[in-house]
């Protein structure tokens, strides 16, 4: 295995030293960061990781539009340009576990699965930390794309992700539409519609620590449309 996670970065400085330091201890993994043009200079904290470790540590900095989607389109584009056999994705804000990235690709080395997510709401899966009106809209948000979608995954929304190469290679990603958490959604949808093996593994999510959550009205607003869009695609097809 040739594992490579890409961690998308905004105002991400204190977090992003502790996350890459853990995920340096997983042989042979490498880093990719993507940094979305942070005003709080984490983008010079990961050029500093890659300077300190250059064979397993690299920065793209992007320009543009800022947002998750395009970040990990740009993310998995250039992942896609290596010799990486595994990609994974996963969130800076130490949410993600290390240890739980472990076992999302031990799964995908033993199981015929094209995809494995990190999953919050399959047996075994936890959240620590979250309000009670947070847990209610994210456990509402996946039943809501579950219906409208009919997706056999329990946590469509996650952000803890690891790809078989052969898989991602084949999602037309300068197709998609949509940006912050819906991207998870259509991602998610592409794979199904392409007929690629799902997977999910239990994991434990942890309540940010440290800086703000990336969560806004228009968010929200583009996650609650973006099922109605790909159904709608879905049936013209």
């Amino acid at each position: 295995m040739r594992p490579l996670v890409i961690v998308p970065t905004y105002n991400e400085r204190d977090n992003l030293p502790v996350l890459a330091e853990a995920l340096l201890r997983i042989p042979a993994l490498r880093l990719l960061v993507v940094d979305d043009q942070s005003p709080d200079g984490t983008g010079e904290v990961a050029d500093q990781l890659a300077r300190e470790a250059p064979t397993r540590v690299s920065v793209l900095h992007r320009t543009g539009p800022r947002g998750l989607g395009a970040s990990y389109v740009a993310g998995m584009q250039r992942a896609l340009t290596t010799d990486a056999t595994e990609i994974c994705q996963m969130d800076a804000d130490l949410s993600h576990r290390p240890a739980d990235l472990e076992r999302l690709l031990a799964h995908s080395a033993t199981t015929d699965a094209d995809l494995v997510i990190g999953s919050r709401y399959v047996p075994g899966g936890t959240i620590e930390n979250w309000p009670r009106r947070r847990l209610l809209l994210s456990n509402f948000a996946n039943r809501y794309v579950r219906t409208i979608l009919d997706l056999p995954v329990r946590d469509c929304t996650s952000g803890f992700r690891c790809w078989r190469r052969r898989a991602l290679a084949e999602i037309p990603l300068e197709q998609i539409a949509s940006d912050g958490y819906a991207f998870l959604v259509e991602l998610t949808w592409m794979a199904a519609r392409a007929g690629h093996r799902i997977a999910e593994v239990p994991i434990t999510f942890v309540d940010r620590r440290e800086g703000a959550s990336k969560m806004s009205t228009t968010v929200m607003i583009e996650s609650a449309l973006m099922p109605w869009k790909l159904a709608r695609r879905s049936r013209v097809r």
